[in-house]
């Protein structure tokens, strides 16, 4: 009987976590999202949030917001 794998991500309480060893693709993606206008996205690497800094940005008018499609 094989025991099975620990899940690297997923929720726990409600706050989101993330084990996996970060690359660069995930940090800009959770960092700097044009995407996405959450203020709070799910850590690169650990348990919590990390802020998208450029929906930061885009609230204090530092940058325009892109058009959307």
């Amino acid at each position: 009987m094989s025991t099975p794998q620990p899940k690297h991500t997923g929720h726990f309480l409600r706050i989101p976590y993330d084990w996996r060893r970060p690359t660069w693709a995930r940090i800009r993606a959770r960092t700097w999202n044009a995407a996405e206008q959450r203020l709070l996205l799910p850590k690169v690497f650990g348990w919590g949030w990390d802020l998208n800094l450029h929906e930061v940005s885009c609230r204090l008018s530092l940058i325009r917001r892109p058009p959307s499609a």
